[in-house]
């Protein structure tokens, strides 16, 4: 099928939010070409005439976090919908907010219908768990970060759900910077050759290592990259980690942290815990798409 292009001001939107919208738009194109699959949506054909015009609201039907609104104006828009109007996404939503409001071609707006309710369910089920990560740990300086562990292809996106719910990122891809883990150390040999190799072939990138021992992190102590994961160490090691190291280097925590810990490993004082439950086990935001009128002449 033919898609419409999306308006610069929706352009600017996903860029605000740190999206390519080139990007988007082909996830979206994807979307609804699979829900298609060469033909044609045979019920919405076959019930509705199609110059039938109607009205419909997006409303969560849970509170959370909302993400992923700009997606949803760009779907719209690329099945030829221009009468959209939408709310701002920052901050915890009640049950019943109206996020999206739309109105123009019926069948338009059913074909729209699964493809950016699957972004913003995704999306906001992301954000939704994020905050609650990242409330866990307020009134400590840690900081709640995701990681590679998203869905081939929705990176960008999925990281961006997790900045709307109030955490960080970490690197978006293997190029952005060095972490050298577990796997590396052993086929190289030794953790401070490992760190060393790559500091001389790319000296300008941050450096991040993971050690799962204290003794492990003795070792790294004078490197001082600029990060050290402290790997499935309990909150108690993490504590004299952070001792250890007395402010040489940032330290992050992961592996085997449940929301219920994570106030007691942020209350050791590290920098960062990495939870890829943010993106991997996200349950979807309830959300749904609600026809409040026909805009048909009575």
């Amino acid at each position: 099928m033919k898609f419409s292009p999306i308006s610069s001001r929706t352009e600017e939107l996903l860029r605000a939010s740190g999206l390519d919208p080139r990007e988007i738009c082909h996830l979206i194109e994807l979307g609804i070409t699979e829900d298609l699959a060469g033909g044609e949506d045979v019920t919405s054909v076959s019930t509705i005439s199609s110059d039938h015009k109607s009205r419909a609201v997006y409303r969560n039907r849970r509170s959370g976090v909302v993400a992923g609104i700009p997606v949803v104006v760009a779907t719209l828009e690329m099945l030829g919908l221009q009468e959209i109007s939408y709310s701002n996404e920052a901050g915890e939503r009640a049950v019943g907010s109206v996020l999206i409001e739309v109105a123009g071609n019926t069948r338009a707006i059913l074909l729209a219908e699964r493809t950016s309710l699957n972004f913003l369910g995704h999306l906001s089920g992301i954000a939704t768990l994020t905050h609650s990560w990242v409330k866990e740990v307020a009134g400590t300086h840690c900081k709640i970060r995701d990681t590679r562990k998203t869905t081939p292809g929705y990176r960008a996106l999925e990281k961006y759900a997790v900045r709307m719910g109030g955490g960080t990122n970490h690197r978006m891809s293997l190029s952005d910077a060095a972490l050298i883990k577990d796997n590396h150390i052993s086929a190289s040999g030794d953790i401070v050759a490992a760190l060393n190799a790559v500091r001389s072939k790319h000296p300008k990138l941050d450096m991040e290592i993971e050690v799962d021992s204290l003794d492990q992190l003795e070792q790294v102590l004078s490197l001082k990259p600029q990060l050290v994961l402290l790997d499935n160490m309990p909150a108690a090691l993490c504590a004299e980690a952070v001792k250890l190291v007395a402010g040489a280097f940032q330290l992050e925590a992961s592996g085997g942290i449940g929301l219920a810990q994570a106030a007691e490993f942020a209350q050791t004082g590290i920098d960062y815990i990495a939870v890829g439950a943010l993106t991997h086990s996200a349950p979807v935001l309830d959300i749904g798409l609600d026809f409040i009128e026909s805009t048909e002449e009575k």
